[in-house]
């Protein structure tokens, strides 16, 4: 028998015996299960589904029937991933664990059925009701939280308020039900409502404010219970793995952990849980989460204040705008390829780009590039139109022009980058993780130029939020209790992994602050924008 298939017997062993941790999560355009063995850095397999959101009725939402039949068709690939590996179908697992989509509303009556259709983080029409909790709470409440989806439907005297039993996210719908809890891990539960980092629960002054405003609602028996990593949160139930493995070979009375967000399993995925660590998130949406030494000075509508899975204090900047307008201009130039008869793949298109980004003007020659497809609260925006400008005397290249669109990812995360400056908040190192980051050396380094910081790449997160759900899974087993997240982290997850570390380059600093300069004061063009068309 050779070390290879030594090995594959050993894993084929351990999959049967349930010595692994599964991660599911459920993003903005994909749900990924993720595999790992007793050693979290194993991953064994993965599986994945395609999706997307619907705009209906003038707000983003999808169908829990979508949510059902995408999770089980990324099981049903994970499953299919381990066959073909190691020639075992599982039927067990050591511990599950959920994430998804953070924040959003999903409301439910008492006989467990959806009051409205899932609102996602997406949504921006919760204005009066962000304005109004603000001033209420002294905090900043963000569009997208849980609390002010809530709201808005007082506000709007929606028919369904008096009839909500229960209202939670995504990942804690899901996790309800699998194992029946109504629970939420603290991060996830930190962008429905306030979380009072002394406790680790919801800041019981906050709810008490809330009630004075007289709704009728009980907020505390409405929300669900807040749990931190390495709680025992319930099993899987037999409705539980039917529904996500229709083939029946899923057995029930499998442990999870407390669902999360994927805010917090880019947290666990980067190892950025402690304080003076961060890390930057780039998909769909791009946020940053920084980890706070001590509570900021003020409230600024630029920052969430959330909290790691252990329920440590964070402040977020969320952008619902990512890289998706960047993915259009590079399917614009894989089609110029394609009609020009010397067609590349996606990868060779992103590295061309990328590379030839490298040999632009340092502040982008004078372009300027917005990539908000959707509204975008830091930006003052509540609908979105993608825009490239430039001027008569811009140096119009094709090196500018793409440094520009990478520049455009970073802008609006910028913004809100420069309140935590203005905060004192110190940063030793930010981990970066998302697609835009497999071309080596350009994201990342336009990312550290926009930072001011340093910024690490590794090969650690190559899953990204499954597999920080499958190491919060993991750190569920008995053997890990009493050794605390940051350090069950730095000891058994990254002590040996492969980081790459880009120091910001004073040039790309220097061209950066430039390039934002233009940007925030454009931001006119983009309201016109919005209003004209």
């Amino acid at each position: 028998m050779t070390p290879t298939d030594a090995r594959d017997a050993a894993v084929a062993e351990a999959i049967r015996a349930g010595r692994t941790s599964l991660g599911i999560e459920l993003g903005s355009t994909r749900i990924k299960a993720c595999l790992v063995g007793e050693n979290p850095t194993d991953v064994l397999a993965v599986g994945s589904h395609d999706w997307e959101n619907r705009f209906e009725a003038r707000l983003w939402t999808y169908s829990l029937d979508d949510v059902w039949s995408g999770l089980q068709a990324a099981y049903t690939d994970l499953v299919a991933d381990v066959q073909a590996r190691y020639g075992v179908t599982p039927d067990t697992f050591g511990a599950i664990g959920v994430s998804a989509m953070m924040h959003g509303y999903l409301a439910f009556d008492a006989a467990g059925g959806l009051l409205v259709p899932f609102r996602t983080w997406r949504n921006t029409n919760t204005g009066p009701a962000v304005a109004a909790l603000t001033e209420l709470f002294e905090v900043n409440i963000p569009h997208r939280w849980s609390i002010a989806h809530l709201y808005q439907a007082v506000l709007d005297a929606e028919p369904h308020v008096p009839r909500i039993d229960f209202f939670t996210t995504l990942a804690g719908y899901v996790h309800w039900r699998l194992t029946g809890r109504r629970v939420l891990g603290v991060g996830d539960a930190s962008g429905m409502f306030p979380i009072d980092s002394q406790t680790r629960d919801y800041d019981a002054d906050l709810l008490t404010r809330f009630a004075g405003l007289g709704t009728g609602l009980d907020l505390p028996v409405l929300l669900p219970e807040v749990l931190t990593a390495g709680t025992p949160a319930g099993d899987l139930t037999a409705e539980g793995a039917a529904l996500l493995d229709p083939t029946g070979a899923l057995r029930p009375g499998i442990p999870l952990c407390p669902p999360e967000g994927d805010a917090g399993t880019g947290m666990v995925a980067t190892g950025a849980v402690a304080p003076r660590t961060g890390n930057v998130s780039a998909g769909t949406s791009i946020f940053a989460m920084v980890v706070l030494e001590r509570p900021l000075q003020h409230a600024h509508h630029e920052l969430d204040l959330v909290t790691t899975p252990a329920g440590d204090p964070v402040a977020m900047v969320h952008c619902n705008n990512g890289a998706s307008e960047l993915a259009a201009w590079a399917a614009m130039f894989a089609r110029f390829a394609e009609a020009a008869g010397t067609p590349l793949d996606a990868d060779a298109v992103y590295e061309t780009l990328f590379r030839e980004a490298l040999t632009g003007d340092a502040d982008a020659g004078g372009l300027v590039a917005y990539n908000h497809l959707a509204g975008e609260p830091i930006a003052g925006l509540d609908e979105g139109r993608p825009l490239f400008v430039r001027t008569p005397d811009s140096s119009f290249t094709l090196a500018n022009a793409m440094r520009a669109q990478l520049y455009g990812v970073f802008g609006t995360l910028a913004l809100g980058m420069r309140v935590l400056e203005d905060e004192g908040v110190a940063l030793d190192r930010m981990f970066a993780h998302g697609g835009m980051f497999r071309t080596a050396g350009v994201a990342q380094r336009f990312l550290a130029g926009a930072l001011g910081a340093p910024v690490a790449v590794g090969d650690t997160a190559a899953e990204g939020g499954p597999w920080g759900m499958a190491v919060l899974a993991s750190y569920l087993a008995p053997a890990r209790a009493g050794t605390d997240l940051a350090t069950y982290l730095d000891r058994e997850v990254f002590a040996a992994a492969d980081v790459t570390v880009v120091d910001p380059d004073p040039a790309d600093v220097t061209g950066f602050a430039a390039y934002l300069d233009r940007y925030r004061a454009g931001l006119a063009i983009e309201a016109a924008a919005v209003a004209a068309l």
